[in-house]
């Protein structure tokens, strides 16, 4: 069975938003925004073919939406697949509800322009509590309840202002991007416009179920994914970790043992990795810390986890001095991402072991020269800087690299010359 991903309840909703943005463009989403944008070429068919295609596409944009809400609020930290349907009628629901609205402004618009604003702020309001209860009930009745929305907005509490304002603003961007593709060709605007406000609807549904999922007990929900976690197994590594630390107190070797065995074979939760760490150094094997952190920081690298990786690079650099990740392609990006933290001396470190190790690499006067700005930025240390500059233009005297080479070497000569 394949892994479930899932996300903890306890995870900050800031942090949800930033991964969120991407939620939509991973696996099945980006395959559902694709399809269905180059769907929209089937409007353009005759009057009626086309009213009935642009209908059925919007029902199923709001479908895989309001699947993306409940997939969400049960703990799952990817899109669903395509086809996964866990509530067919609130595709229908949410694609009435939300024409039903943007006829109502439009209407009101044209014939009476002082209720328009009322409206737009009474669909603000209810709208966020009209699409979740969509998509969980598929009852447009209790939908369009006051009693439904009252209820919602009470769970939430002033967190209820958060999807307000995602609805507010995914108008907004749908209007804006409207307006930004009708100057293209129609053949290009029409995907191009589809795919935005596609990914717009999934995202906001998606961070909906977000906030269904912080408070799922609130909601009465039980998120699915942890029982699918269990039925997987991967709360076997809850329980293999539970068995190390009871193992450690009186056999550290035995627990290193079983964790290392573990840690060989699929990708191991980082737990597992600190637990096994932790008690290399309590048994004092430096090198063996070494070995394991070159691993670990190749594998944080892969899944994107750049920062817990620099954060193992320092812990190493603490065991020896000379250490550096031994990939280039790992090195140097964690040596631009410590300077753009303002970690400068880790920066540095890293940027002169890149330079050390892998002195004819492509990418090594680019690495010298942000080595060279982080010495130049440091008054007792520019004519280090200088000497590191000269080395980089004999070795690359026509590198792409030359004239920012010259002009930061005329930059150190003017702080050199005396006052």
């Amino acid at each position: 069975m394949n892994r479930v991903s899932t996300v903890s309840p306890d995870t900050p909703f800031h942090a949800r938003f930033i991964t969120g943005l991407g939620y939509p463009l991973r696996g099945a989403g980006l395959a559902t925004c694709t399809a269905l944008a180059l769907a929209h070429y089937a409007v353009m068919l005759p009057a009626f073919i086309g009213v009935i295609a642009s209908f059925a596409l919007w029902t199923a944009t709001w479908r895989y939406a309001a699947t993306c809400m409940l997939h969400t609020a049960n703990g799952y930290a990817d899109p669903p697949d395509i086809g996964a349907d866990e509530n067919p009628a609130a595709g229908r629901g949410l694609t009435a509800v939300h024409l039903f609205a943007v006829a109502l402004c439009i209407l009101s618009g044209v014939f009476y322009p002082p209720a328009l604003w009322p409206l737009m702020i009474l669909f603000a309001i209810t709208l966020p509590a009209i699409d979740m209860s969509l998509a969980f009930d598929g009852s447009i009745e209790l939908a369009l309840s006051p009693v439904t929305w009252w209820e919602v907005m009470r769970r939430f509490g002033t967190a209820y202002l958060i999807p307000v304002a995602l609805n507010l603003a995914t108008g907004a961007l749908i209007l804006g991007t409207s307006v930004a593709t009708s100057l293209l060709p129609r053949l290009l605007a029409l995907p191009l416009f589809a795919f935005a406000y596609i990914y717009l609807i999934i995202l906001n549904l998606h961070l909906m179920g977000a906030m269904i999922h912080q408070r799922h007990e609130r909601f009465g929900l039980t998120p699915e994914a942890e029982t699918m976690v269990a039925e997987n197994g991967q709360d076997e590594d809850a329980q293999l970790l539970h068995e190390v630390q009871a193992m450690a107190t009186t056999d550290r070797r035995g627990a290193l043992g079983m964790l290392a065995a573990r840690l060989q074979h699929r990708s191991a939760p980082p737990s597992l990795h600190q637990a096994y760490r932790d008690l290399l150094r309590q048994e004092g094997l430096r090198d063996a810390l070494l070995v394991h952190g070159q691993i670990w920081i190749a594998a944080l690298m892969a899944n994107g986890e750049s920062r817990r990786a620099l954060g193992i690079v320092q812990e190493c650099l603490e065991l020896d001095s000379h250490f550096i990740p031994d990939d280039p392609t790992t090195a140097g990006p964690l040596a631009e991402l410590a300077a753009r933290s303002s970690m400068n001396r880790l920066a540095l470190q890293l940027c002169r072991g890149f330079l050390a190790q892998w002195p004819r690499s492509p990418r090594a006067p680019h690495y010298g020269l942000v080595a060279v700005r982080l010495l130049a930025a440091m008054p007792d240390r520019q004519a280090e800087a200088a000497v590191l500059l000269g080395k980089l233009v004999a070795a690359w005297p026509d590198h792409p690299l030359r004239g920012e080479f010259d002009a930061l070497s005329q930059q150190l000569h003017k702080h050199a010359k005396p006052a």
